[in-house]
């Protein structure tokens, strides 16, 4: 098996009410489709076609806002927005060689990163921070309708951002929305290459592709969607929040 991948010029920058289908669509065009093609893309562009961008002028901060800034030099209006999209302040921390401290927060859909998922960066103007899309699944599967309709061909999406992760230096893109693809593949009661049946591998099938995604479409590059081609999946009806480990199971 071997797989492409393909950033796809000519997306142009996304201002609120845009039709990202037709965007993206007319992209692609040039390139072609063809059936179990995946596409991703950063969810920013989600966002902002959305209207999901907060000007910091229109945010008052509350006193517990003011509180945490003050802790960790944040702009209090930032964190009062961090913590409107947050369900849970899991843990914040200020190391002495960096400018802000880090807000650990579980994001109203369950994601657990930094801020929220909240950003100041690609943000397209000044003063002004970008929220993730409201339901990522949702705009996940309005666009994989409304291109599989126009280039008649079985696509999968989905929509990434990137996170850290527990003990490990850097960040990977993730999935955070999906529509067709498999969140995971479990392999339990397969057998390995030496006929070992296997008990607990279950690959993260749509983060695996999603980190794919970051080593051709980069913050910098104004190529946020990627076209994968190569890969063998059947249709799912999964969620990103299927990829999410229950409470029940925190090791940590």
């Amino acid at each position: 098996m071997s797989v492409t991948l393909t950033p796809i010029p000519g997306i142009p920058d996304i201002r609120p009410g845009d039709d990202l289908a037709q965007i993206i669509g007319d992209a692609l065009e040039p390139l072609g489709v063809q059936g179990g093609d995946i596409l991703t893309s950063a969810h920013k562009i989600f966002s902002k076609a959305e209207g999901q961008i907060v000007a910091l002028k229109d945010v008052t901060p509350s006193a517990r806002a003011r509180e945490i800034a003050n802790d960790l030099n944040k702009d209090p209006r930032k964190v009062e927005v961090i913590l409107s999209e947050s369900s849970k302040l899991v843990k914040m921390f200020h190391h002495k060689h960096q400018n802000e401290g880090v807000m650990i927060c579980q994001h109203r859909l369950g994601f657990i990163s930094a801020n929220a998922g909240v950003d100041e960066s690609n943000t397209g103007a000044e003063e002004t921070v970008i929220l993730l899309p409201k339901d990522p699944d949702a705009s996940a599967h309005r666009l994989r309708e409304a291109l599989m309709a126009r280039f008649n061909a079985r696509l999968g999406v989905v929509i990434t951002d990137t996170f850290g992760r527990p003990w490990r230096l850097g960040q990977v893109n993730v999935a955070i929305g999906l529509a067709g693809v498999p969140a995971t593949l479990p392999e339990v009661g397969n057998r390995d290459a030496y006929g070992r049946e296997l008990a607990v591998t279950e690959p993260a099938f749509a983060d695996e592709i999603a980190a794919a995604s970051g080593l051709v479409v980069g913050k910098a590059a104004r190529t946020p969607v990627m076209r994968l081609r190569g890969l063998y999946w059947a249709d799912a009806n999964d969620k990103a929040a299927d990829i999410l480990r229950p409470q029940k199971e925190n090791m940590f």
